[in-house]
């Protein structure tokens, strides 16, 4: 897990979203199998077997990495490759956001990852026994951080101070969480009301 780099985004040309990872060439063959479809190329002679079909990425597919260059473990360098899409289709669906080509996002959720999810953080003892008990702790974990995790950068400011408790300075700031600014809920969640919470059934009955 130290070195996934996904960093994903919806654009308007579809569901398919933008990807942003470091350099390693495993993630394009990961992105290809899930975003790319079969084509069959077209004859180039009237005799001989036909062309066999081809796997390809999705038209709408964009992805770009950051390659870092190392001497003696420190970063003497970094480049932008564009893997699938072009340059300019990046840095337009980018610049609606005003973001740049970067991991800074992804990086900072894996941190978050491994200091809240003992199974994957650096050089520890507390190793998952199979993939369902990691599966389970990484569930947890995207509930509490989406739910439960108040997050600096979302948080709003309020039209009147309110009054704290004690001899505090008055609060100036509504916490918002992940699932609040996506309109999922309108409050901070305690990890009680997470843990009892009742999950309804899935797949949802279909409507008669």
């Amino acid at each position: 897990m130290e070195r996934v780099g996904e960093h994903y985004m919806d654009i308007t040309t579809g569901c398919v979203p933008l990807f942003m990872t470091d350099g390693l060439k495993d993630y394009g063959t990961a992105l290809l199998a899930h975003f790319g479809y079969w084509i069959q190329p077209e004859r180039r002679q009237d005799k001989g077997p036909r062309p066999k079909p081809r796997w390809m990425p999705l038209p709408a597919l964009l992805y770009a990495q950051v390659v870092k260059s190392y001497r003696r473990r420190r970063i003497v360098g970094v480049t932008h490759r564009v893997v699938f899409g072009t340059r300019l289709a990046i840095e337009q669906a980018l610049a609606r956001c005003g973001w740049t080509i970067n991991t800074a996002f992804v990086e900072r959720l894996n941190l978050d990852i491994r200091q809240r999810v003992a199974a994957i953080g650096r050089r520890v003892n507390t190793l998952c026994q199979g993939e369902d008990s990691l599966l389970d702790q990484l569930g947890l974990f995207q509930v509490y951080h989406n739910f439960v995790l108040p997050h600096v950068s979302l948080r709003q400011p309020l039209l009147i101070p309110e009054v704290t408790n004690g001899r505090g300075s008055a609060r100036v700031w509504r916490p918002c969480t992940p699932a609040m600014a996506a309109g999922l809920t309108d409050h901070v969640w305690t990890l009680k009301e997470v843990l009892l919470y009742r999950v309804p059934p899935w797949p949802q009955p279909q409507a008669q």
